[in-house]
């Protein structure tokens, strides 16, 4: 029977040994050399910069690289007591559930409940156990029963990371690997997906890559860090770990839990917890029981990091800035979909950050879409030029065969062709991507490609608004915290922007206004520190506070 597998090994249920991967006409390995087990029943957390071959490693264990995206793997890759590569994608889906970081490569286009129940006709279940199966994931990570029949292209896309996540969860697989599952996901339903997916489920190993890290750090066994150069840098549990290596991770662009990043700014002044902290709550209790001397120590080692969370000095000029656009008494709906907000009213000026916030599927891509001109109001009016819009798949904006002649298209508006090649290589360079000029766009990683869609929106500087749908998914540390300065550069500039994000702490840091969306209207238009002070606001838009919010109520109780 193709299916059947022998024994596996009692101590762990994958493992990659010195393996390395290298694609058709690379120079340079895209991962490697690796050596990494995964435990049985444990739960794994991978971690590295964008491009270090954390997808790739994944696809090793399935049999996608090298059966279906070719490339020549080196070491040797086992996957339940069997090599990897001598089963196909088909033999392993039984046995090793993948999901995707991007959700469309899970999906098929059909209705919700189909999509679900896929995987599971393909292995010959029998009806019943597939209807409860069904029932079950729609339940567990909170879809609908009434989004059974829609069609999965009409949902948004967090939407369809939500179908995505519950198709892969069904399987009941005994390893789970799970590629950015929350990156497109609202607050309550990141936390709630994070509870689900680290649950601990008797036989199941769970290998998750993720850049959410708060929230998930107290339920992972264990951390395995990828470097720049493809290898393991850094292994072990995670507050241990974080605490150790925290330096050489800031350096490589690895994500760091708040909780890391607070105990690394308190050891500065030593009042650190004696023990590493596994998560936020556990800093606020050690910072709870700290006397007066130690309280103004840790206020000051605390001081850069509040700074940094919050929106910076407002930028020069009269507070009747120009108004970019507006739009009046607006209907907004998606291409060809009917109206999702209805009486919208809404400007936006020059110089300034909007954040628009909002559970998935309560328009805020449509919003977006709608302030950059992009769809036609199906009531209302709108003022105002057009926008560009960076969207949630980078890959629906790139239209040319290499990521040099992306950049050139983009500055053909603007300078003479002779001078496209030098213009082009700043831009590469500042956008980090100089090494992958000759790739195809395609092939960059996800977090590669969404900063090339980034560089191609604003190097022609033909857009007085821009539209950042999710701009942050997908990005490591380092290149989220480069884009930040680049949003606030563009509205220093004069641009306006338009910043769509499930990203709390973002939207804190980087705007003063915020919009929440739900309930087919404008649920709030106001500054964005009364929104974040409005629990209820915030839990009927499927929102949650910043993670940064108990420090900053510290921050206050503790002034002198």
């Amino acid at each position: 029977m193709p299916g059947a597998l022998p024994a596996p090994d009692p101590d762990h249920v994958a493992a990659w040994r010195g393996v390395t991967v290298r694609y058709p006409h690379q120079k340079r390995d895209a991962v490697g050399p690796v050596t990494l087990e995964l435990e049985t029943g444990e739960h794994l957390l991978l971690l590295g910069p964008s491009g270090a071959g954390k997808s790739t490693l994944l696809d090793t264990l399935t049999g996608l690289v090298p059966h279906v995206i070719p490339a020549a793997v080196g070491g040797a890759v086992v996957a339940l007591g069997v090599a990897a590569g001598s089963r196909s994608p088909a033999e392993w889906a039984q046995h090793i559930a993948r999901h995707f970081q991007d959700a469309d490569q899970t999906l098929c286009g059909m209705r919700v409940d189909d999509e679900i129940a896929f995987a599971l006709e393909n292995q010959g279940l029998a009806a019943e156990t597939i209807r409860t199966r069904v029932a079950a994931a729609m339940r567990d990570v909170g879809i609908d029963e009434a989004w059974r029949g829609r069609r999965t292209t009409t949902l948004s896309g967090g939407e369809r990371q939500l179908v995505a996540l519950a198709a892969t969860l069904a399987q009941a697989s005994r390893v789970l690997l799970v590629d950015e599952p929350t990156s497109h996901l609202a607050p309550l339903a990141a936390n709630r997906l994070h509870r689900l997916l680290m649950t601990r489920q008797p036989g199941r190993s769970v290998l998750i890559v993720d850049h959410r890290l708060d929230g998930l750090i107290a339920a992972i066994d264990r951390v395995a860090v990828l470097g720049s150069d493809g290898g393991i840098v850094a292994e072990g549990p995670p507050a241990a770990l974080f605490r150790a290596h925290a330096d050489r991770l800031d350096a490589a662009g690895v994500w760091r839990p708040l909780a890391s990043h607070l105990d690394t700014a308190l050891a500065t002044r030593g009042v650190a917890p004696p023990q590493p902290p596994a998560s936020i709550d556990d800093v606020m209790g050690h910072l709870a029981g700290l006397g007066h001397a130690d309280r103004a120590m840790a206020r000051q080692a605390l001081t850069p990091l509040v700074t940094a969370a919050l929106p910076r000095a407002p930028i020069a000029g009269p507070p009747d800035r120009e108004i970019i656009v507006q739009l009046s008494a607006a209907d907004c709906a998606p291409f060809l979909g009917p109206v999702v907000l209805r009486n919208v009213d809404l400007t936006i000026a020059r110089g300034e950050i909007l954040g628009i916030l909002g559970a998935n599927g309560a328009g805020k891509s449509t919003l977006g879409l709608s302030l950059a001109g992009l769809v036609r109001l199906k009531g209302g009016a709108r003022e105002g030029k057009p926008g560009g819009v960076a969207f949630q798949n980078p890959e629906n904006q790139f239209v040319s065969g290499s990521v040099r002649e992306e950049i050139e298209a983009a500055l053909a508006v603007r300078g003479t062709e002779a001078a496209r090649p030098e213009a082009g290589d700043k831009v590469l360079a500042g956008w980090g991507l100089g090494h992958a000029a000759s790739q195809h766009p395609f092939e960059l990683s996800h977090g590669q490609k969404r900063r090339l869609a980034l560089a191609t929106l604003t190097a022609g500087g033909r857009w007085p608004l821009l539209v950042l749908d999710e701009p942050m998914a997908g990005l490591d540390a380092a290149a989220a915290a480069d884009l930040a300065l680049q949003i606030e550069a563009l509205a220093a500039s004069g641009h306006a922007l338009a910043l769509i994000t499930h990203d709390m702490d973002l939207a804190l840091r980087l705007c003063r206004r915020c919009v929440v969306v739900g309930e087919g209207t404008i649920l709030a238009d106001a500054s964005t520190a009364k929104v974040m002070a409005n629990p209820a606001l915030l839990a009927r838009a499927g929102l949650a506070p910043p993670v940064f919010k108990p420090v900053l109520d510290w921050f206050s109780e503790a002034a002198p």
